[in-house]
């Protein structure tokens, strides 16, 4: 009787601890993480010898980062279930995470035992070795991992270094002699030889064997590297010349190693005084080869913009660039930065426009198009290049760039009269740089003119002169402002330091000085600063039509005249 009492206790056991664990993970798939961790407890609670709860309960303190609760919820799971091999994985990464090393390494070599055919166990055990200087016993895991796909390359190279470490020096050379002999016919294996003996002061026997490979393989890469780095290494100028003009026109050699080639021989010149002939002459073999390599290309412009050469000998090398890689967006803005330096504003168009085909991504050309359509006088070019510009923007442009590009669409918008588009795209600027002071210049300016929202501009443009306090352009749509809500008195301090901090002011702030001269009574001044502005409207300004009219009304009235 009692026999079935307790068989049916622990069937009512089982059964409450299922229905809370599936419960439990449930919980966790929907997302409700804490609901999750508490039904797992309470399974722990109902029978503390399962294992699956001890599993799930680990991981969540390994993310509450309570290792050390982590890791005994790690060990009890895999001792009550020894042969989940999950279950031992995760006690092996727990033993990791508390740098417990050799415990980490009994569970491995436990889990390996169980699954052979678990290479990435052997490899983390090496790192393991590894970490703990144990080279014996790397070299040894090595040797397992051989012993299932023969000897490589990387095995052989991994256990050398190791014999080197474990002061082996004749053992690793042995290793990568072995690995040579094996395949006699990939000449490369011999060059890895050569590199151990060097590595281990057989300076001699090394050279013979990098001879011997280019003997029969004069374009073998990794001899030529190998030489090349010898013969650095002990200043040998007359051999690195030598082999330096072979790695650079062999075929064989990869673009990384000429680059790195390279950079050592500039590194090296800069030490003895930094005579670029030498170097550009290098740089000059290189570019002649085929095909062409851009990446060097782009190490020479960086040479040559480093050592102040002129203009046009870098900009030959960047457009042999985009001919070869035209979707090479660095190489053209270069290009387009140096023709705007030289102010050809039809060439920065054609570059950004060819850009835009390979680069549609890119911001910055549509920006620089746009800037030189605007400055040709373009401006139904230039608003397009700009829109166009505003769809390409996501979360990773730069908002410097792209207040930049809302605060020159109102400006392009305002000069074509769409005064609605044009504050709307102030607005977005200002809400990706609150301080865009030529947006907030030419926003407040623009609302003054249509005497809208005089408040709102009179708080922009003094926002503009705290940040330039000695900006005549900022200090006149100021001045300006408050003469429109007729303050004039105050309107009179800014226009009068507007004056001070431009000594050729335009036509237009000298007539806004008359303007305000005459509201605060100073006619005399005031004509006289009509007439100034009248004279400069003759030169040319942007005095014209009904203005320059109604100008020469307010001299002739005295008196000044609303538009």
């Amino acid at each position: 009787m009692m026999s079935i009492t307790l068989c049916a206790q622990d069937a009512d056991r089982d059964r409450r601890y299922d229905t809370f664990f599936l419960e439990a993970i449930c919980q966790r798939l929907s997302g409700n993480q804490d609901a999750a961790f508490d039904l797992l407890n309470h399974c722990v609670e109902i029978d503390s010898m399962k294992p699956e709860a001890y599993f799930y309960l680990a991981q969540y303190y390994s993310a509450l980062r309570q290792r050390d609760r982590a890791l005994e919820y790690s060990i009890r799971a895999a001792r009550l279930a020894p042969d989940n091999s999950t279950y031992l994985e995760t006690l092996a990464e727990a033993y990791i995470r508390n740098q417990q090393l050799p415990e980490a390494i009994e569970a491995l070599e436990s889990l390996y035992e169980r699954n052979r055919s678990r290479e990435d166990v052997l490899g983390m055990l090496v790192d393991l070795f590894d970490q703990q200087h144990d080279y014996t016993n790397a070299i040894r895991t090595l040797e397992r991992l051989e012993a299932i796909n023969g000897k490589s390359e990387r095995l052989s190279y991994a256990k050398a270094n190791y014999y080197a470490k474990n002061g082996e020096p004749e053992a690793a050379v042995a290793e990568m002699r072995q690995l040579a002999d094996q395949f006699p016919a990939d000449l490369n294996y011999r060059a890895l030889y050569g590199n151990m003996m060097l590595i281990n002061g057989q300076e001699q026997e090394a050279l013979e064997v990098y001879q011997d490979i280019l003997r029969q393989e004069p374009n073998n890469r990794n001899a030529q590297l190998a030489l090349m780095a010898y013969y650095q290494d002990r200043g040998d100028e007359a051999r690195i010349d030598s082999m330096a003009l072979h790695v650079l026109t062999n075929k064989n050699v990869s673009s990384e190693d000429r680059v790195k080639l390279m950079r050592m021989i500039i590194a090296e010149n800069e030490q003895q005084g930094g005579d670029s002939t030498r170097v550009l002459q290098y740089f000059r073999l290189a570019l002649d080869q085929q095909p062409f390599d851009v990446d060097v290309a782009s190490l020479c412009t960086a040479y040559m913009t480093l050592k102040e050469m002129p203009r046009d000998t870098i900009r030959t090398v960047f457009e042999r660039i985009i001919e070869v890689q035209p979707d090479y967006a660095g190489a053209r803005l270069q290009l387009v930065e140096y023709a705007w330096r030289d102010g050809d504003l039809q060439r920065i168009v054609d570059l950004c426009q060819a850009a835009r085909q390979y680069n549609p991504d890119e911001m910055a050309f549509y920006y620089y198009q746009g800037i030189a359509y605007y400055q040709q006088g373009n401006l139904d070019e230039a608003l397009g290049a700009f829109q166009n510009g505003i769809g390409v923007i996501d979360e990773d442009s730069d908002p410097e760039i792209v207040s930049d590009f809302y605060s020159i669409m109102g400006d392009l918008l305002h000069q074509k009269g769409q005064n609605a588009a044009a504050f709307a795209a102030y607005d977005s600027c200002l809400q990706i740089k609150p301080d865009h002071v030529g947006c907030l210049n030419n926003y407040a300016y623009y609302l003054s003119e249509m005497g809208q929202q005089l408040d709102r501009a009179e708080q922009m443009s003094y926002r503009t002169i705290k940040a330039e306090p000695k900006n005549a352009t900022y200090l006149d749509t100021y001045a300006w402002i408050l003469f429109m809500q007729k303050r004039y008195a105050e309107a009179k301090i800014y226009i009068d330091q507007t004056l001070q901090n431009d000594a050729d002011s335009s036509a237009v702030m000298l007539e806004h000085a008359g303007d305000i001269y005459s509201r605060c009574g100073l006619t005399a001044e005031a004509v006289a600063y009509w007439q100034q502005a009248l004279a400069k409207s003759s030169e040319g300004s942007e005095v014209k039509g009904e203005r320059r009219r109604i100008l020469i009304r307010k001299i002739k009235l005295k008196k000044y005249i609303k538009e």
